[in-house]
């Protein structure tokens, strides 16, 4: 094996591990932003429900079951503005998106770019991109769960993430 063959080895062991990482990243922030935004339906609903109950006649003269009422729409308003669950999934989505893009690409790099006789310099070159793209996503992205990346990563396992193609043609 030539120094060109090896370097091109090298490098697609390297795109694997960028495609894995991805894999998961990408997944643990999907699973992130699912749960903030059940979050977000498990504080609104109730709040949107219970505002209209105490806004009613009903509780017209129910005065204690107003006030309770109007206590759990303020700690569920408080608890919406503070942790902004809403916000917290479109982060997560946002930066899934991104890892499915950098995963996409490395792969289309890996099957198609670097068999078409692609000179070493641009192949390290391409490879670089890739990593720096990896390395700023990585440091821009919201922190998630462990519980998120656990789920994530069985997922991955079980081949949640694997193409049809990919596993027919293996």
């Amino acid at each position: 094996m030539d120094l060109s063959e090896q370097l091109r080895a090298k490098i697609t062991i390297e795109l694997h591990r960028l495609e894995e990482d991805c894999s998961h990243s990408g997944k643990a922030h999907f699973n992130a932003s699912d749960r903030w935004n059940q979050f977000n339906y498990w504080f609104g609903i109730p709040s949107v429900v219970i505002s209209a109950i105490i806004g009613t006649a009903l509780v017209k003269d129910h005065v204690v079951w107003a006030s309770v009422g109007s206590a759990a729409v303020t700690v569920l308003t408080a608890l919406v503005t503070f942790l902004k669950p809403a916000e917290k999934a479109t982060l997560h989505k946002n930066s899934g998106d991104q890892y499915l893009a950098l995963k996409n690409d490395s792969r289309v790099f890996r099957e198609i770019t670097l068999l078409k006789n692609a000179e070493e310099a641009a192949a390290i070159e391409g490879l670089e991109g890739l990593t720096k793209r990896r390395n700023e996503l990585n440091q821009a992205s919201p922190l998630f769960a462990n519980r998120d990346f656990r789920r994530a990563k069985k997922g991955v396992d079980e081949g949640q993430a694997t193409h049809v193609v990919d596993k027919t043609a293996k």
